[in-house]
């Protein structure tokens, strides 16, 4: 019995394993870029313009002559970063929301329904753009109003989960011994629901990476001369007159390949924490 029940975990999907690896290489890209990339990602060379693959410039060059993989290598800094800044905040906000409506409950509970069912009703493009025409393009401006957008996803998963968590004997109990709402909530409650709201962010961090890379591409998000991806395959998209793919292929390819992969890794994560709840 206790053999059986060890061969899930042990026998992890092909998928999963190779979803795992690329975002280790991709982080550890990230990290050590000024290392490994061959040049600085801002280095113009005409000389290289649209160059083609070769050992000088393994993924090419754009229509600057810079070199893709050197900017692919700085540029998944922001493109990683950026998504992981905007969920830190939706988290903050939509937990304590989605915690205070399920502890609650009655008018407290309707008011933030009413809220986030308003929020959902208006597009969070729109939003986003809308709060970028006030405060102005830029990564940082992008990341916060991604942050409010994505805030009423995050509040109704919790308070969804929550309502069944606080009604679990356990929270009873320490009602019972004169524990107040919001030390409950703190130190028992929340912690309890921390797996399952982690494997759902792991999830929406690829949901979080596209949204910031459409808002690049758009030019409400990362401005020149950023190497974020989404703002790579706008600039690359002059090349393509020319019949060079590159520019946007390789930018394109790399935000296609991450966002799977954290898609794949978030859902089985997502699984396996919820299956672990007591």
């Amino acid at each position: 019995m206790t053999l059986v029940a060890t061969l899930p975990s042990a026998r992890r999907p092909l998928g999963f394993q190779l979803a795992g690896a690329l975002l280790v290489l991709v982080v550890a890209g990230a990290v050590l870029a000024p290392v490994v990339a061959p040049y600085a990602p801002d280095a113009v060379d005409f000389a290289a313009t649209l160059s083609p693959m070769s050992p000088e410039h393994l993924l090419g060059a754009d229509q600057s002559g810079r070199d893709l993989l050197s900017r692919i290598l700085y540029g998944a800094r922001t493109s990683l970063i950026g998504p992981l800044a905007l969920l830190a905040i939706a988290s903050v906000l939509g937990v304590a929301l989605g915690t205070l409506a399920a502890w609650w409950r009655g008018w407290v509970d309707a008011f933030v329904s009413r809220v986030t069912d308003v929020m959902y009703a208006f597009p969070g493009l729109l939003f986003v753009v809308l709060v970028v025409a006030v405060f102005g393009n830029g990564i940082t401006t992008a990341v916060i109003a991604l942050g409010l957008a994505y805030t009423p996803t995050i509040a109704k998963y919790t308070r969804s989960i929550a309502i069944t968590e606080s009604a679990k004997p356990y929270i009873d109990a320490y009602r019972v011994q004169g524990m107040s709402g919001l030390r409950i909530c703190v130190r028992y409650l929340v912690p309890n629901m921390a797996r399952s709201i982690v494997g759902y962010l792991v999830v929406l961090f690829g949901e979080g990476l596209m949204s910031l890379a459409t808002l690049s591409f758009l030019g409400f998000g990362a401005q020149p001369p950023s190497s974020d991806w989404g703002l790579m395959v706008k600039e690359g998209q002059a090349a393509m007159v020319q019949g060079a793919f590159l520019p946007v292929l390789v930018p394109g390819a790399a935000i296609a390949l991450v966002v799977v992969s954290f898609n794949v890794i978030g859902v089985r994560l997502a699984d396996r924490l919820a299956a672990r709840r007591p």
